[in-house]
């Protein structure tokens, strides 16, 4: 995922010139869920923000702001053509897929730089409070997660993730933005934390029983919890000209109470803290 997005990553830092075309829609759609088959919404975005918000109800309900931008009324028209929002229902799976010139085959995207317009996307949901979501954006957005108690993949490329009152586990992930992450209920299974150049700020409860595993290269770890350290791995070693070569991963390993699920923190560039709510 992050070697599909390393060009992308681009975009933010180039200048955009004067748009001639300038406009602006609002879509708003709701799809029924029904059933005890288990919810999940999938948001692959572009440029935009994602905001998805837990309720009591059984609908997914879309309001999606759409702002199109070009050099030129020609490009506008192309822009009108090639970038689509298409959305899919698969029982009670939810898809909304930002669709351009820009994607590759495998999903991932490309950027090129003779592009004349821009077209951005910022999503607001409202999703069943157990829908578990996979949300993705790659520039000029934030993604937001409010009082969701699903499971959960999370990746940003050039802004942060804020997560508030969630439950469930899965893998969050923000090159280039800031993590944080306010748990109500503690994760049950494995789960990930991460940033390449932003801070990772995790906070769960405080009877929270886990097995930590962290590593950060220009940032500090700090947590409230009381922790026991771990026994390191050893090394692996590899056999190259007749020699053994040993490299470590440089991760640090850490029991909070009685151990239990294995929960990664990632920060190259960024301090880790782990927190307990109420300290």
């Amino acid at each position: 995922m992050r070697n599909r997005f390393a060009l992308a990553a681009l975009i933010a830092c180039l200048p955009l010139m004067a748009a001639e075309v300038d406009q602006k829609e609002t879509i708003e759609k709701t799809y029924p869920l029904s059933g005890s088959a288990p919810k999940k919404v999938i948001v692959d975005n572009l440029n935009g923000s994602i905001h998805v918000t837990g309720y009591a109800g059984s609908e997914v309900r879309l309001v999606a702001h759409k702002h199109l931008s070009a050099d030129s009324s020609e490009a506008a028209e192309r822009a009108r053509r090639e970038v689509t929002l298409e959305i899919t229902q698969d029982a009670n799976a939810v898809r909304f897929y930002v669709d351009g010139p820009f994607r590759c085959r495998d999903g991932g995207v490309h950027y090129d730089r003779r592009q004349e317009y821009e077209v951005k996307y910022d999503f607001d949901l409202q999703v069943p409070r157990d829908t578990a979501t996979d949300l993705k954006t790659v520039n000029d957005g934030e993604i937001r997660i409010e009082n969701v108690a699903g499971d959960y993949k999370v990746d940003n490329i050039n802004g942060g993730i804020e997560m508030t009152e969630v439950a469930g586990s899965g893998k969050v992930y923000a090159l280039n933005g800031r993590v944080r992450v306010l748990f109500r209920e503690n994760p049950r299974a494995k789960s990930s934390f991460g940033s390449l150049n932003g801070e990772v700020r995790v906070t769960f409860l405080p009877d929270l029983s886990a097995d930590l595993r962290f590593k950060t290269f220009n940032g500090a770890v700090y947590t409230d919890f009381p922790v026991s350290y771990l026994p390191v791995p050893a090394a692996a070693a590899e056999r190259r000209d007749g020699k053994f070569i040993y490299k470590s991963n440089d991760w640090s390993a850490v029991r909070v109470a009685h151990g239990g699920p294995e929960l990664s923190f990632d920060a190259f560039n960024g301090s880790i803290r782990i927190l307990s709510r109420g300290q």
